[in-house]
């Protein structure tokens, strides 16, 4: 049997959207792994000490000689590693376990130019045989820029949102609405005129906690009474998916997950994620600063049509067939 690894980006991290890009990344490798004996590493800590990599232990060399290493999506390439707190916690000293990874569905934080430290990083730790699966065209551009071959498939997040599924996805308003609010991207006045949007729109408003902050973030605006918690896990979201509710707010996996259990879905826009992805991607996303067109967008027909490339899905994918396996279907 063959060992494959896959590095997780929810360990470690105070972002549930982590715990969403993961669930999505292990179904979409399922196909790839079910044969193997799947190791598993953390992203947001460091998986190795630099004298565990120096000795070549027997656990090392595993991981070393793992068939495929595969990185979770997030927004997990940085333009400098030396800052205080890279999303990939890895370094010159103790990168080599793994050595040849390849990404999937990776992204890009902010930032035009990669640091020569940065960019002597990624070119060992990253594989040069495989195309990397990224989820927008900048962080494509970032990757070929340094030498790395790349395809633009999105987020694995969305490769199950097809035409077909997209089609029973409602497009009039619900009874109720989910909501979510980003604690690291604060505007007090904006925000609030979101809150009280959706306390005039629906009978019913949750709030979903995705970040470990949002809480209280959430506590410094006025008319929130009445809002339902919901605790900060998957199982409790989607309990909340299950009812006849709408979802609104700044979290863009929030509501790609919405999408995919069948919710109608309006994406805010605030930072290069949700734009780089609207850009190519077709999310039904309303900027932040437009806000006062919001009550105007629940109260009409929207129609889901998340455009995603599957070609280009089924390109990356198929690079990992095995002998005598057909190609992956979209």
């Amino acid at each position: 049997m063959e060992n494959m690894l896959l590095m997780d980006t929810s360990v470690g991290s105070l972002n549930k959207g982590d715990d969403i890009i993961m669930k999505c990344v292990r179904n979409q490798l399922k196909e790839i792994t079910k044969d193997s004996y799947l190791l598993t590493l953390p992203t947001h800590v460091s998986p190795f000490h630099w004298y565990q990599t120096a000795r070549k232990s027997n656990r090392v060399k595993i991981y070393s000689n793992a068939k495929y290493k595969f990185v979770g999506g997030s927004n997990l390439l940085t333009m400098d590693m030396l800052t205080h707190f890279p999303q990939w916690n890895i370094n010159i000293f103790n990168y080599g376990p793994i050595k040849g990874s390849i990404l999937v569905g990776v992204g890009a934080g902010k930032g035009d130019v990669i640091k020569g430290y940065t960019k002597y990083l990624y070119k060992r730790v990253l594989s040069h045989d495989y195309y990397h699966s990224v989820r927008d065209e900048r962080t494509k551009k970032i990757l070929e820029g340094i030498g790395f071959k790349a395809i633009n498939t999105g987020c694995a997040t969305m490769w199950s949102l097809t035409t077909e599924f997209c089609l029973q996805i409602p497009v009039d308003k619900a009874e109720a609405v989910v909501f979510t609010l980003t604690h690291h991207s604060k505007d007090q006045e904006k925000d609030q005129l979101l809150i009280d949007t959706l306390n005039s729109s629906y009978k019913k408003v949750y709030f979903w906690i995705q970040d470990a902050d949002d809480l209280n973030y959430l506590r410094t605006f006025d008319h929130i009474k009445k809002i339902e918690i919901i605790p900060p896990t998957l199982e409790d979201y989607e309990s909340v998916l299950k009812t006849d509710v709408d979802y609104i707010g700044t979290r863009l996996h929030g509501g790609i997950y919405a999408m995919r259990q069948k919710k109608r879905s309006i994406i805010i826009g605030i930072d290069e994620r949700a734009f780089g992805m609207n850009e190519t991607y077709n999310l039904n996303m309303i900027e932040r600063n437009e806000l006062s067109k919001l009550e105007e967008m629940i109260h009409s027909k929207i129609v889901t049509n998340v455009q995603v490339d599957f070609h280009a899905v089924k390109q990356w994918l198929n690079q990992f067939k095995r002998q005598n396996d057909g190609v992956y279907n979209e």
